[in-house]
């Protein structure tokens, strides 16, 4: 175990160096505007060549909408004593950058400074990308056999919907429901918490249309903005009265309902718009029920019809039951618990999240999956970056949880 973790401690620069090297290439998916992950499976693939895999493939998923009509999926193993496998799963693409004005540096030209490393997706999720593989090479380096195949999965389309990623190896068969399964996408406490459910998801897109006219004539028109506005409000204190109950596992403990995107109405000040779309991100209780959530979105519309003389429209764009829960005594669950104790000297806690991880598309088929990592929770903002001491830290429980089961 010493020499193991010795020689991740030694490919500190080098780790810090592949995860700069990897930031300059942007990996955002088409749905967001971008040409797909292929330019850094590609690097990837060429990085671990010399790792110490005993195979190395790719599975790809067509998508005529990126330039060469493939979405790629790495699967790298290393053989271990035994048949079990320990999947690591982590996601190649990232987000848009948002507002350059948020960011102190070049989103896609790293910077080291403080041992931290700045740049979009350098937390979400190059991190676990860089201390996933690098286990496998500090055991090769080491000479030392893994107990379980250690199963290194690196994925395209986590940020849109996963039907390129992980739903594609699913649909391949590729993980097992007796497989252990560690997504290194979610961290708190830096690390002290581990992840074995979320709440249910549901995206909700809301259409008012009015009346476009002259701002100086009111009475003439029918003023979108403003009774989007009051729906907004109606909504919100009927969601927060109607599902108020907590459950002190999650992670923010009560169902969350929030207003997020709203497209561009009138480009001109002095007109009243006509049409104004918002959207909702909810996350939800497994133990509230999603219809009925979704009734109060269509009866806070009915009630502003009645009120106006505006139309709205309620769809529901995406909605994502709440799986079961990782039981707590699973052998993943055990296992890394064991493994952060051994590297970082803490007892993790177990907790429920809002949702958002590959984990759900797992836990639907009955498989054993642990979200966890070290990180200071930059997913998405401006100024992103990850921490190398807990790229490192995490490298060594990667390695530790593939070379013993006790």
């Amino acid at each position: 175990m010493e020499e193991v973790f010795e020689e991740v401690d030694e490919m500190r620069e080098e780790m810090k160096d592949s995860l700069m090297e990897m930031i300059r290439i942007p990996a955002i998916g088409p749905s967001n505007d971008g040409k797909g992950e292929m330019e850094r499976a590609e690097f990837l693939m060429e990085l671990i060549d010399d790792f110490g895999f005993d195979s190395i493939e790719r599975y790809d998923a067509e998508d005529d909408r990126v330039p060469d009509g493939l979405r790629p999926n790495i699967v790298a193993t290393k053989e271990g004593k035994t048949d079990k496998n320990l999947v690591i799963i982590s996601h190649m693409d990232i987000v848009p950058e948002g507002d350059l004005e948020e960011w102190d540096t070049d989103p896609f030209d790293p910077v080291f400074k403080d041992g931290k490393i700045y740049g979009r997706g350098a937390e979400d999720n190059g991190q676990a990308l860089v201390s996933s593989i690098y286990a496998v090479k500090a055991l090769n380096e080491a000479g030392v056999k893994p107990e379980y195949n250690l199963k290194i999965m690196m994925v395209s389309d986590e940020e849109t919907g996963s039907e390129y990623g992980v739903n594609h190896l699913l649909e391949e068969d590729l993980i097992k429901e007796e497989d252990m399964v560690v997504v290194p996408d979610y961290s708190e406490d830096q690390g002290e918490k581990i992840e074995i459910v979320e709440k249910a998801g549901l995206w909700v897109k809301i259409e008012v249309h009015g009346k476009q006219g002259h701002a100086a004539f009111p009475d003439q028109n029918i003023n979108a903005n403003r009774i989007m506005a009051r729906y907004q409000n109606l909504v919100d204190e009927e969601l927060h009265h109607e599902f108020e109950q907590e459950d002190e596992l999650f992670s923010p403990p009560q169902s969350t309902f929030e207003p997020t995107k709203r497209l561009s109405n009138v480009p001109n000040v002095n007109s009243i718009p006509g049409k104004e779309t918002q959207y909702f991100d909810c996350r939800i209780l497994p133990s509230v029920d999603l219809e009925r959530v979704k009734s109060t979105f269509k009866k806070a519309a009915e009630q502003m019809e009645d009120e106006t003389k505006a139309q709205i429209k309620v769809e529901f764009l995406k909605e994502n039951d709440a799986p079961e829960r990782t039981p707590e005594d699973s052998e993943v669950v055990q296992n890394l618990k064991r493994a952060i104790k051994d590297v970082r000297g803490v007892d993790a806690d177990l907790i429920g999240i809002g949702g958002g991880t590959v984990a759900m598309s797992f836990r639907r088929k009955g498989i054993a999956t642990a979200v966890w990592c070290s990180n200071d929770g930059l997913a998405h903002q401006p100024n992103e970056y990850a921490v190398l001491d807990y790229i490192v830290k995490d490298c060594k429980v990667f390695a530790r949880f593939a070379l013993e089961s006790d």
